[in-house]
């Protein structure tokens, strides 16, 4: 038996609902801070990656699907999402479009190579924002909201927002160089990823899964000594702005997050969930304004933030919160004979048009298990027909709450039907026209 790839899983049932839900309640929210949706190919060329994400991140040097096309082209399945978006904000010229900022949200898969375990995955997948054309501070912390407000949606408790600045491109070079120094006289006692790390990028060392809680990193140089004035300004406006959205956060001095390009803010969202353990942010981002002319692109100073749907549903499972809406059916329909499926296929597809879900049995079952089936699905109507139905035009529906039944003319069917669903107080029977 073929068995699926190691570190991916098959989507169906509830996790289906759940990760439906999820992209649903997420693409509504982002739509009422006016942001427009954006989908990038599943791979790219290598390049891509090198350039945005960085040869010193652990993605790139251990983690990056690649492989040669027939062409002989380097490409990789995508690690993440921010360098796709950017690669077409730059090749489709959208920089050159009037309504900047462009406010963009993407859901898909992602793919590393990487140890599976509970809520990490070889192909994950990610909702994320990406704002490109914005320099203020106030974005920074609207986009940290959406995150935030997303899981107040969705009933987590215990939201925790971790925040931290990088400072712009002279405030990082400062500190890279106060860490070299500090760090070259502890190389020997970090383990081997952080060795290579201070030749590449010793910012990175901050973040080490390994030497993280040791004196050494708890006491190396702070950013924030380094900040020059702009980003000082920069970084406390968004603290201000949080504040109004009525945000809590905690300032984290060693957070640098996993990626090369962040500049200026970078950001975590925890949440507090029982036995949860390591697993506990649930997203992460920032500001990135140097990443566009990395890519050849125009100066662009951007912000947005990538959302794990695995562990996310994790949290959620944990919290014993259900995310997803029990789906009912309008209509079940039950042909008698053979000679009565052609009659019934025709009217469910009338319904379907119409505006009614609605499922017919296609597996000859008798009566009785029919009407099991019909319970099984909750399907609110169960329609018969039979040979009368068909000569007569004229339906036998029973209301499988009520446990009515009516006789109801073709003709008048759908006005019936509308009026039924409007009188229901159950709010799945609400139909929607």
């Amino acid at each position: 038996m073929i068995q699926k790839p190691k570190g991916t899983y098959d989507i169906y049932g509830d996790m289906g609902k759940k990760i439906r839900y999820i992209e649903g309640l997420f693409a509504n929210l982002v739509e009422k801070y006016d942001f427009e949706y954006v989908a990038t190919p599943l791979f790219e060329q290598s390049n891509l990656f090198h350039r945005s994400v960085g040869d010193s991140s652990d993605i790139v040097r251990k983690e990056t699907y690649d492989f040669k096309d027939r062409g002989d082209r380097d490409m990789t399945l995508r690690p993440e999402g921010t360098a796709g978006v950017v690669r077409s904000y730059i090749e489709n010229k959208m920089y050159g479009e009037a309504d900047l900022p462009k406010k963009l949200w993407y859901f898909g898969s992602m793919f590393r190579y990487e140890r599976p375990q509970a809520g990490r995955y070889r192909e994950f997948r990610q909702l994320g924002v990406e704002v490109l054309g914005s320099p203020d501070p106030m974005m920074d912390a609207e986009v940290i909201s959406i995150a935030v407000n997303l899981y107040r949606l969705l009933g987590l408790k215990g939201v925790k927002v971790r925040i931290n600045s990088l400072g712009d491109k002279e405030s990082r070079l400062a500190y890279r160089d106060a860490l070299k120094e500090y760090f070259s006289k502890h190389l020997d006692d970090l383990c081997n990823d952080c060795k290579e790390r201070f030749n590449n990028n010793p910012l990175r060392i901050l973040d080490c899964k390994v030497d993280g809680n040791s004196d050494i990193i708890k006491n190396a140089p702070k950013m924030q000594d380094y900040l020059n004035a702009e980003s000082v300004k920069h970084y406390e406006l968004v603290k201000k702005y949080l504040d109004a959205l009525d945000i809590e956060y905690e300032e984290n001095p060693n957070l640098v997050r996993g990626l090369d390009y962040y500049t200026h803010t970078v950001f975590e969202v925890e949440a507090s969930v029982e036995g949860f353990g390591s697993q506990n942010v649930l997203c992460g981002g920032g500001r990135y304004d140097l990443l566009v002319e990395t890519l050849d692109g125009p100066h662009t100073p951007a912000v947005g933030f990538a959302i794990g749907i695995e562990r996310l549903i994790t949290a959620l499972d944990y919290e014993n919160i259900q995310a997803f809406e029990d789906k009912h059916l309008d209509i079940y329909v039950m042909p008698i004979t053979e000679e009565d499926k052609e009659y019934s296929i025709g009217l469910s597809q009338a319904l379907r048009l119409s505006g009614f879900s609605v499922d017919i049995d296609s597996l000859n079952r008798s009566m009785k298990s029919n009407f099991k089936q019909a319970d099984r699905k909750n399907a609110r109507f169960i329609m018969i027909i039979g040979e009368s139905e068909r000569n007569e035009n004229v339906l036998t529906i029973k209301d499988n709450h009520t446990k009515k039944e009516y006789k109801v003319s073709i003709d008048e069917l759908i006005d019936f039907l509308d009026d039924m669903m409007g009188e229901c107080d159950c709010e799945e029977c609400n139909h929607e026209d």
